[in-house]
């Protein structure tokens, strides 16, 4: 079985490697598509995850799947899991450049983090319910009135945690990529600014450089 070292594909003028961004990032997105490679072949979940920023440099991603999920029963090789930022579709009528030459083309703007690393799997039910407790919170914070783990019945939450798997990605490599316009001349950047506030896209907009 040949196993591949994975890579997403940034150019330069796209390369995010700052650690502190990309950790901030994924605690913004929180939800991601983990990838493996099982004995059924390439697997992909879409998952919530949780950031622990230790070991150094990168950190370890901690989740859990659905027990019959075949992807639970173990993982060869390296995982990905992929964090989806803010994306748009850029239309060319934004540009200056149109107006002037009519050489441009539709793009799409987006932040993409790839985690690379190793999985390990777990059934300990305090871990499990650390996991679940946790993102609930991270979730349900803002809210007025927060539901908690706590507020459903025990023997409830047993049978729930009895139907998952947990798992940890320690994070041995870190991939970003912020494709926002860098490669539009200023004026193109300051027309899809525009465009993109007008349609109520400021997430997007507030990440074109200026």
């Amino acid at each position: 079985m040949l196993i591949v070292e994975g890579h997403v594909y940034v150019p330069p003028l796209f390369k995010e490697d700052h650690v502190e961004v990309l950790h901030e990032a994924i605690r913004q997105v929180g939800l991601a598509t983990l990838v493996t490679y099982t004995a059924d072949g390439l697997i992909a979940s879409h998952v919530p995850m949780l950031l622990d920023i230790g070991p150094a440099p990168y950190g370890t991603l901690i989740g859990h799947l659905a027990r019959p999920n075949p992807q639970a029963r173990g993982a060869v090789g390296e995982a990905l899991a992929i964090f989806q930022g803010p994306e748009a579709y850029i239309t060319p009528s934004w540009y200056a450049t149109k107006r002037e030459t009519g050489k441009v083309v539709p793009t799409w703007n987006y932040v993409a983090i790839h985690a690379y690393g190793t999985v390990e799997f777990f059934n300990d039910r305090e871990r499990l319910l650390e996991v679940v407790t946790r993102l609930t919170e991270r979730q349900e914070a803002p809210r007025a009135e927060p539901w908690a783990v706590d507020d459903a019945p025990a023997d409830f939450i047993d049978v729930m945690l009895k139907g998952i798997v947990g798992f940890a990605m320690l994070i041995t490599r870190l991939e970003g990529k912020w494709k926002m316009s860098q490669n539009r001349p200023a004026e193109d950047r300051a027309g899809v600014v525009n465009g993109l506030e007008a349609e109520e896209r400021a997430d997007v907009a507030a990440l074109i450089p200026r």
